[in-house]
């Protein structure tokens, strides 16, 4: 969860810029947290206290109007549309991270993915790609290796893990949609040697930076045993009140470290 949020804010201002490498600056001044954030934190709200998540997103964007919403989504919270539109982007995967702790078995953690997704994202590949990411954390929470975190997310999905970011980095570009950037987000967390790094690797594609890093980002939380110290004691202090409230109580709801030092 901690993990998705700080992939956000360390992607934040690389989102537009198209950084091809890995050896940036972690944290800038203007670094911030985005949509990403909010969506993801308004999710946790609604499995911590069984909120509707029509009701908790238009809430949500309502409280954080600027955080930088794609365009479909904030015609729909800003008109309070309550009926999904078929949306394939990947605002569906970088909100679920909380689903893949708040979920027992695979078979639970699809079904309330889709759930979450498809109350705007109701595409197949919006749902799919909600879906992939959810499994992918909660096989990396549950002790999976990174081969078989690869082959289930394959087989089940139908997604091509097999590619290096080397291969994909020179022509990647910009891409909003869940099949562009769930599998590349995964291939990242495959490739690296730990939080930090994956993060890092997730930035360097160029693409939808913030997004990339906090798919990657929430994949490599559990599977690394935790967010580095440094890292979670930085992004908890650029959140306001209520979304770091929200966010420790569902890590002590599901016994996620959020152990800063201080």
């Amino acid at each position: 969860m901690l993990g998705a949020i700080a992939g956000d804010v360390i992607g934040s201002i690389h989102e537009f810029i198209g950084t091809k490498r890995s050896n940036f600056e972690l944290f800038h001044p203007q670094s911030r947290f985005t949509d990403d954030t909010v969506l993801a934190v308004a999710v946790a709200d609604c499995l911590l206290n069984g909120f509707d998540y029509v009701d908790t997103f238009h809430e949500y964007f309502h409280n954080y109007p600027d955080a930088g919403y794609g365009l479909r989504f904030l015609d729909w919270a800003s008109t309070g549309n309550r009926e999904p539109y078929n949306s394939w982007g990947n605002g569906a995967a970088m909100r679920v991270p909380a689903v893949a702790y708040a979920s027992a078995s695979i078979e639970g953690v699809c079904a309330e993915a889709e759930r979450s997704a498809a109350v705007t994202h109701n595409h197949p590949e919006g749902v799919r790609g909600a879906q992939a990411t959810a499994v992918a954390i909660f096989l990396a929470r549950t002790g999976a290796g990174r081969h078989e975190i690869r082959d289930r997310i394959e087989d089940m999905f139908g997604y091509d893990l097999r590619r290096r970011l080397d291969d994909i980095r020179p022509t990647y570009e910009f891409d909003e949609s869940c099949q562009g950037t769930v599998p590349p987000a995964i291939i990242a967390f495959l490739e690296s040697t730990d939080y930090e790094d994956a993060v890092r690797k997730a930035v360097s594609l160029g693409g939808d930076a913030d997004t990339l890093a906090c798919i990657t980002g929430a994949i490599a939380e559990p599977f690394y045993g935790g967010v580095p110290e440094p890292i979670a004691k930085t992004v908890l202090n650029l959140l306001d009140d209520r979304l770091r409230d929200v966010t420790l109580r569902f890590c002590t709801r599901y016994g996620i470290s959020t152990d800063t030092g201080s």
